[in-house]
């Protein structure tokens, strides 16, 4: 209970100890063809960080970093970046690293781990997602 206080002060998934989203990993990566929630997505650095939403966004180039700044709500994952899985089984907000993901629909997904995303491939997703938005709702009031 006591971490789901903790990331509740959050708008978006960091880390414990800096605000660093998703584990610094560039979120217009995840956008690139051809990619799957199995692939690696590149890692962002220092050098090109974007402040949204009261967390330090890291990114491999400068045009990314701009694509980013232009039009973030593209690139945020659903729930900023929380883990899709543990909304959706009302376990509130837990941040995750960027490593695990998948897209829904149109919508990026991160989660927690391997687990959570293979009950969503190989369950009722659209399900699992209306549950989530859900609590997504009633945590970010």
């Amino acid at each position: 209970m006591t971490a789901n206080f903790i990331f509740a002060a959050q708008p978006v998934s960091t880390g414990y100890w800096s605000d660093t989203a998703i584990g610094g990993h560039d979120t217009t990566g995840y956008y690139q063809p051809g990619l799957t929630g199995s692939s690696k997505v590149a890692q962002g650095t220092k050098q090109f960080v974007v402040q949204w939403q009261g967390a330090d966004w890291q990114f491999a180039s400068q045009a990314s970093a701009d694509k980013f700044a232009a039009d973030p709500e593209r690139y945020v994952p659903r729930y900023n970046g929380f883990c899709a899985n543990a909304l959706s089984l009302d376990e509130g907000l837990i941040a995750t690293s960027g490593k695990v993901w998948e897209f829904f629909g149109d919508d990026l997904h991160l989660f927690y781990a391997e687990r959570g995303r293979q009950r969503w491939l190989n369950g009722d997703w659209q399900s699992y997602q209306a549950t989530a938005d859900l609590a997504w709702q009633a945590l970010s009031q």
